[in-house]
């Protein structure tokens, strides 16, 4: 059942985005006064999930728990669900036939579920299935402490022709894309709106951007000054999304530095977090060109396998992203990052420290066509901003801060090649946060 809740007046709205943006600030900075490992010890596990996932709610080929069971059998701890502009909260009722994933689907559905839970009814000679909802996909599959479900929803909005897509996830009650005057501004409303749910309710919940390069939708002057985003996809799954940019474009990862350091300056924000997603579409005849699942996750460094939890744990930058390296451990003092990957006698590793220095070179020029009109894309920028500071070579690297880098992040790459990759030719790699000295 979905819960109404009164809305917060604007005021009320931008007051909460404010606070939260100044709490995330707090709670992203790493004290200094003692090392801070992220490492599984004690209390404390690393979970892996993914946080971008569709299914027959709305663009993908399967039903909820086919997707659940595929997740939990591959070895992940936690699985949000992110349909578009939809919850998975009401009944919902679908012609076999005219699903993405048609016969094949429901087939494998029937086959894996042969007793007691698949409903069908046949309506002006189609037959149709019901949609299960999330609580029913929860209280079957959820386990306390191994599989975590999250129930969440990709606000798909845009302005003009320009998608611009976030994910919510841990939401009580959909959130429809409320749009803007702008790029920047359409995003702002949208994160307004999740902070003001996350008020209300007292839930903790969490909203992210989704791959700004799909549909060359987003800038690095979008995203920037939003306040109350603090998380964006580094790395999403799905073949379409541009990760690498290309001649005009920038990357994704270049991005992610011009962001940073107009934040940590100009802007007075907080970091910026990198999360690595699967935006899987596609779950049959894997691997394929598809947007598939196993591509990209979070591993996070949490106490609990709960969303309350690892939300905060995210909040805290507690985590790294990965199409494929696992890390062992991070460990970040006032003098120093340090690496560790987990052993693997098949693969070498080069380990890149990433940041940006204090005084860099602010400016920017626009990106021009053939005929000199400036192209709506994310402007050129100093060298000087996400330089590699360091690069090594195997399982363990230490950077020693020099005291005048605004941060520094880990960029780490896999000899071996992505067994499923978005991109042809892509290894396997992972991305620490980044921190401030």
């Amino acid at each position: 059942m979905t819960t109404r809740l009164r809305p917060l007046g604007l005021g009320l709205i931008v007051l909460a985005v404010m606070l939260l943006a100044i709490g995330l600030s707090r709670s992203g900075a790493v004290s200094h006064a003692a090392s801070d490992t992220l490492q599984a010890q004690g209390p404390l596990k690393w979970y892996r999930g993914n946080l971008h996932t569709h299914s027959h709610w709305s663009d993908g080929d399967d039903y909820l728990e086919m997707i659940a069971l595929w997740y939990r059998d591959h070895g992940y701890d936690f699985l949000g669900f992110t349909d578009h502009n939809t919850l998975a909260d009401h009944d919902r009722w679908v012609d076999i036939d005219k699903t993405r994933g048609g016969r094949k689907a429901f087939d494998k559905l029937k086959a894996r579920f042969p007793q007691d839970w698949v409903e069908e009814r046949t309506t002006d000679g189609k037959q149709e299935v019901r949609l299960k909802r999330f609580e029913e996909i929860f209280a079957r599959f959820n386990e306390k402490d191994k599989f975590l479900l999250i129930q969440g929803e990709e606000i798909s909005d845009h302005f003009g022709k320009l998608p611009i897509h976030l994910n919510a996830n841990n939401l009580v009650e959909t959130i429809p894309p409320l749009g803007g005057t702008s790029v920047s501004e359409a995003i702002q409303n949208n994160v307004n709106a999740l902070v003001a749910q996350r008020e209300r309710t007292g839930r903790p919940m969490m909203i992210h951007l989704n791959h700004p390069n799909f549909g060359w939708g987003i800038t690095a002057e979008d995203l920037a000054p939003v306040r109350g985003e603090n998380f964006f996809e580094v790395y999403n799954g799905h073949p379409s999304v541009h990760n690498d940019g290309d001649p005009i474009h920038a990357s994704v990862e270049r991005m992610w530095d011009i962001i940073n350091s107009r934040r940590l300056t100009e802007l007075e924000l907080p970091l910026l977090y990198g999360l690595a997603t699967d935006d899987c579409h596609v779950y049959h005849n894997i691997p394929s060109r598809g947007s598939e699942p196993g591509r990209g996750w979070v591993m996070v460094l949490s106490a609990q396998l709960d969303p309350a939890v690892l939300i905060q744990a995210m909040e805290a930058g507690r985590f790294y992203a990965s199409s494929g390296v696992t890390l062992d451990k991070v460990t970040v003092t006032s003098q120093s990052l340090e690496v560790a990957v987990r052993p693997d006698a098949e693969a070498t590793y080069t380990i890149e420290f990433i940041g940006t220095k204090k005084g860099f070179d602010p400016k920017s020029e626009p990106i021009l066509d053939q005929e000199g009109n400036e192209l709506p894309v994310t402007r050129k920028y100093s060298d000087e901003i996400g330089k590699v500071l360091k690069t090594e070579t195997g399982r363990t690297a230490t950077y020693r801060f020099a005291g005048d880098e605004l941060y520094v992040r880990a960029r780490i790459t896999s000899s071996r090649p992505h067994p499923n990759p978005s991109t042809l030719g892509e290894p396997e790699r992972a991305w620490t946060q980044p921190v401030q000295p």
